[in-house]
């Protein structure tokens, strides 16, 4: 079984991953209608890792006030959570990275059933570990997408996974990507990856809308379809069919920032959803779908693994991964905390040196 090794997209000499040069090529039978819902996923998450690469900030995190600062509050018992927490992160990722690479489309097709999953569960852990060092033990995936959105918002995170939305339906503001507004996002009828920054970030703002669209809608239709909370109207006491802008402003409070994690959490598609086997039946490029996720993946959780090991201290960081079980221990989690992780903390240790000199 060949197993996958071009996986280090997320190191700091990374280049930019390339769109294939597929211009004016673009089947318009069918089966390639049916495919466009998935090539525009696939867009999505490929604008994701491009903006991550084209950054290559990870080694900002450690120059950041914020983490130079970050003290966690770690006792026997949130230690011994935390380590659950992780190696159920790096077990996803594992799992993940180790989709074989083999020319069986169909075969590749399939994996869309459990790598969606294992991209998402993997950052929620990594998320959840993230914030159980500072104290934080929440399970709900509504509480800790909050936490993590107020975290991006504050800045714990690096450019290339700190931009968000905010605001309510059809006056959203998107915030730390610049370049958004001077391009537009390809119509349908052009439905290629998008190849340079600009026209990446206008990707990654019509993505944060389209993820911020589904959740006040979802909330809306949660509201609305239980008569206890449903909004009426004063004059007849029916339920409301339409939302004031007012309304709408309420509901965008509700919901919080729209940040990557709610991106990521769009890949949290059941196996027995139809939506799954629009992915699964399309003709999209799914190597380069899953390469993409796994860049996204490493890049997120080496985030959040930089704060842990700076809580936990170097040293004890080192005995966790030590005791891991040695298909992980021997892997991309050594391979991450010594080329990326360690680095980071003697950067910031240097940094306070100089500081307190």
């Amino acid at each position: 079984m060949t197993q996958i090794t071009n996986v280090t997209m997320h190191s700091p000499n990374a280049q930019a991953p390339l769109a294939p040069n597929s211009a004016g090529n673009l089947p318009l039978d069918d089966n390639w209608r049916k495919s466009i819902p998935a090539q525009v996923f696939l867009n999505h998450f490929f604008a994701m890792d491009y903006h991550i690469q084209h950054q290559n900030d990870l080694f900002d995190v450690s120059k950041f006030p914020i983490f130079q600062q970050f003290h966690g509050t770690v006792t026997d018992a949130s230690y011994k959570a935390l380590e659950k927490l992780l190696l159920n992160s790096w077990s996803a990722e594992y799992a993940l990275r180790i989709t074989p690479v083999v020319n069986d489309e169909q075969y590749l097709q399939s994996s869309l059933h459990w790598t969606f999953p294992q991209a998402y569960y993997s950052a929620l852990f990594s998320a959840r570990a993230f914030l159980a060092v500072q104290g934080v033990n929440v399970s709900n995936e509504e509480l800790i997408r909050k936490r993590i959105g107020n975290m991006v918002v504050r800045g714990y995170y690096p450019a290339s996974i700190g931009y968000y939305a905010l605001g309510p339906i059809n006056s959203y503001r998107i915030q730390r990507l610049p370049m958004a507004k001077r391009f537009s996002v390809a119509s349908k009828t052009d439905l290629l990856l998008p190849s340079r920054e600009g026209s990446v970030q206008a990707e990654l703002a019509q993505f944060l809308k389209t993820t911020r669209d589904q959740r006040i809608k979802a909330l809306r239709n949660a509201i609305q379809t239980n008569p206890k909370t449903a909004l009426r109207s004063p004059k007849t006491g029916e339920i409301l069919q339409k939302f004031s802008v007012e309304q709408y402003k309420q509901l965008a409070k509700q919901i919080g920032y729209t940040t990557y994690f709610d991106m990521l959490s769009r890949l949290r598609i059941s196996s027995t959803n139809r939506e799954i086997e629009r992915f699964v039946d399309s003709e999209i490029d799914v190597k380069l779908f899953h390469q993409s996720l796994v860049n996204i993946v490493a890049h997120v959780n080496a985030v959040h693994e930089a704060y842990i090991a700076k809580a936990l201290g170097v040293e004890a960081y080192r005995q966790l991964v030590a005791k891991l079980p040695s298909y992980l221990q021997e892997s991309f989690v050594r391979e991450r905390m010594n080329t990326l992780i360690v680095p980071m903390l003697t950067t910031d240790e240097d940094s306070q040196l100089r500081m307190a000199a």
